[in-house]
């Protein structure tokens, strides 16, 4: 009974990385449904590809995001 342990907690591990990779996509996906994409992608960007622009926090990428999707409204729609 003991030998068939590593095998189950490989099955389990493995679950586990799955549901987690599941999380993060469902998580992404909602994010983008409201138009803000994900922080940490967009700092790879950056880095890779404006090295010479400064990475702004998460709270001014937020905004810039919200200002960018909703028109500098305010965050009014009407």
């Amino acid at each position: 009974m003991t030998a068939a342990w590593p095998r189950v907690h490989s099955i389990l591990r493995r679950a586990l990385e799955t549901a987690r990779l599941c999380w993060r996509r469902a998580v992404e996906t909602a994010r983008l449904c409201c138009g803000v994409p994900d922080y940490d992608v967009y700092v790879r960007h950056l880095r890779a590809h404006h090295p010479d622009r400064a990475v702004p926090t998460y709270a001014a990428f937020f905004r810039e995001r919200q200002t960018a999707r909703y028109g500098g409204m305010g965050g009014r729609c009407c």
